[in-house]
């Protein structure tokens, strides 16, 4: 029976023929206590629900009408995708 190794089981998890999978990296668990979240004006004027937040080098991101729910993390270089790409439209439901 052949060996399995991690790298052959990430292959066949969906990467594409010939591209090595490489698994994420591990992201810490902010602490966001004294982070200044920021979020875009709506038409009215109030804030938006979405806020941000630049902490340790990470971009944090939350819903503020729940300011002590989950908090979601990005590396710069996924903020900059995920800016990007609504830029580009690439979210829009229409």
């Amino acid at each position: 029976m052949a060996h399995q190794t991690d790298t052959d089981a990430a292959q066949r998890g969906g990467a594409e023929q010939g591209e090595a999978s490489v698994p994420p990296a591990r992201k810490p668990t902010l602490d966001t206590t004294g982070a200044e979240w920021l979020s875009a004006k709506q038409e009215d004027g109030s804030p938006g629900d979405v806020q941000i937040a630049f902490v340790d080098g990470y971009i944090a991101m939350r819903d503020g009408r729940f300011p002590d729910g989950p908090v979601l993390v990005f590396t710069p270089a996924e903020w900059r995708a995920f800016v990007l790409g609504a830029q580009d439209g690439e979210f829009d439901l229409t």
